[in-house]
C-alpha cells in the first residue's frame, strides 16, 4: 500500500451500485475515496483536492467522459483510468488516445481494479525519473530484463538481439509497463507526429519481437495485444528490483 500518507483516489460515477462496489473496494485497499456522479463538480474537485488517481466513467448525466479526460489533459497528468459499459475498440482506442492511462471494461471485479490503479499510480511515482531510467535503470519482469544503460534486452540472462527500431518499442512499453499504450500513441512517440499512422510497422516489428521474446508467440508472457487499441507490457513484480 502506499505509505503513511493515502493516495486520493476520485471516483467518477453515478451508478449507486457500482460507485459502492468502487467506493468500498478502493477504500478497503487503504486510498482516500472522493466520490461524485457529476462531472462538472469532477472537474472542480480535480482542480481542489489534486487526486492521485482518476476513476472515471464516461456515460455521465450532465458530460461525456470523454470531455472531462480532454479538458484535464490541458493542466494536468493525473492518471486517469477509464471504467465504462463502452467496449467497442473505437471507445477504447478513443478514451486512450485523448489522454487516458488505462481501460476497464463493466463487469470487472476488485483484484483487477486494485492492479490497474496500481499500476496507474506506479507510473505517475516514476514519470519525473523516466530521464534518468532510461540511461540508468532497468525493467525486469519474470526471465526478461530491459537494460536502458546497455540498451539491450536479456532473457535469462542471454541477450536476444533486438534490432535497433525493436529495442524502442520494447524499451517504451517497458517504461509503461501495465498500461495500454495505442498504436497512434508508439507511433508518435517512436517516429515523430507526422509519422503515417499505418499500424503495419508495428506489427512487423512486434511478430519479430514476440519470436525473439516469446516461448509461445500466441500465448504470450511479456507483451499482450489489446486487439483493435494497442499494446500492453507486462506489469513489474512488486518484489522486481528497479535498480
Amino acid at each position: 500500500m502506499p505509505g503513511d500518507i493515502k493516495s486520493k483516489v476520485l471516483i467518477i460515477e453515478d451508478d449507486p451500485g457500482i460507485c459502492t462496489f468502487l467506493k468500498t473496494t478502493v477504500g478497503a485497499a487503504g486510498y482516500d475515496a472522493i466520490v461524485t456522479g457529476s462531472g462538472s463538480h469532477a472537474l472542480n474537485i480535480i482542480a481542489s483536492h489534486c487526486p492521485d488517481c482518476i476513476l472515471l466513467d464516461l456515460g455521465l448525466p450532465d458530460m461525456d467522459g470523454c470531455e472531462i479526460i480532454r479538458s484535464v489533459r490541458k493542466w494536468t497528468q493525473t492518471p486517469i483510468v477509464v471504467i465504462s459499459a463502452r467496449s467497442t475498440e473505437e471507445d477504447k482506442a478513443g478514451a486512450l488516445d485523448l489522454g487516458a492511462d488505462d481501460y476497464i471494461t463493466k463487469p470487472f471485479g476488485a483484484v483487477e481494479l486494485l492492479a490497474r490503479i496500481r499500476a496507474a499510480l506506479r507510473h505517475t511515482h516514476t514519470t519525473a525519473e523516466d530521464g534518468e531510467l532510461a540511461l540508468t535503470g532497468s525493467y525486469r519482469v519474470g526471465e526478461l530484463c530491459v537494460d536502458y544503460k546497455k540498451r539491450r534486452v536479456f532473457l535469462r540472462g542471454q541477450d536476444v538481439h533486438l534490432t535497433p527500431n525493436e529495442f524502442r518499442i520494447v524499451a517504451l512499453l517497458g517504461r509503461h509497463a501495465g498500461q495500454v499504450m495505442t498504436y497512434k500513441a508508439l507511433l508518435r512517440e517512436l517516429w515523430g507526429p507526422s509519422v503515417s499512422m499505418d499500424n503495419k510497422i508495428l506489427r512487423v516489428h512486434m511478430a519479430n519481437i514476440r519470436r525473439k521474446l516469446e516461448q509461445n508467440p500466441n500465448q504470450p508472457r511479456y507483451i499482450f495485444t489489446e486487439v483493435g487499441v494497442g499494446y500492453r507490457m507486462a506489469e513489474r513484480s512488486e518484489d522486481e528490483p528497479t535498480d
